[in-house]
């Protein structure tokens, strides 16, 4: 990860994702059904892209091998929520190679096991059942997760609320809009505490 990436994360984790989303505008933010499901419950780093066929899962074990410390392993499986793309060994896995989480737009399993591990996981859906083993598909490629394009290197921010994805290029101007709408806010529920008056609506 450079030192640009590492300043930029630093300084995102300021934000939650609804603020960013505010930043950003619409398109931004992954179907709601993809929900922290175990681990730490807020996630933030450049996305690896794993790109699979539905109902198959080899390659996310290869695509583990490839990640950097600090990556979001997004998993783009189709929203087939049938099998597993992801349980408690991947967790162990990915969580020895330093990567932040991983976002799945499917179902994971061993759920006990993974929330013991504390790796963070993102998923669409939870099930026992397991997904083939052709090992088809393509990492670090532009994938749809979640209703949302992803590219490598994108910047993936999860929280309880969601997740907002941000291309890095775009992520300074993102924030200074996020923090202008902050600060709008604050300073109008100061007015509203002060005057009594009730605005329901912060503009700009």
């Amino acid at each position: 990860m450079t030192g640009e990436m590492k300043e930029l994360i630093g300084r995102l984790r300021d934000f939650t994702t609804p603020e960013l989303c505010d930043g950003a505008g619409l398109y931004h933010s992954m179907d709601f059904t993809i929900k922290p499901r175990a681990g730490e419950t807020k996630i933030i780093g450049p996305s690896l892209t794993v790109d699979v066929p539905s109902g198959e899962g080899a390659i996310v074990a290869d695509a583990i091998l490839q990640a950097e410390e600090g990556d979001v392993i997004v998993v783009a499986g189709k929203g087939n929520c049938h099998c597993s793309y992801w349980g408690d060994h991947r967790s162990f896995c990915a969580q020895m190679k330093k990567a932040a989480g991983v976002v799945i737009d499917g179902a994971f399993r061993d759920v006990d096991e993974c929330e013991e591990i504390g790796f963070p996981v993102y998923a669409r859906g939870i099930t026992c059942g397991t997904a083939g083993k052709s090992g088809t598909g393509a990492v670090n490629v532009p994938v749809s997760c979640g209703g949302v394009t992803v590219c490598p290197g994108d910047i993936i921010v999860g929280d309880r609320n969601g997740i907002c994805v941000i291309r890095p290029e775009e992520a300074k101007e993102v924030m200074e809009r996020a923090l202008r709408k902050r600060e709008k806010q604050a300073a109008l529920v100061e007015e509203m505490k002060r005057t009594g008056v009730v605005v329901t609506k912060v503009k700009g």
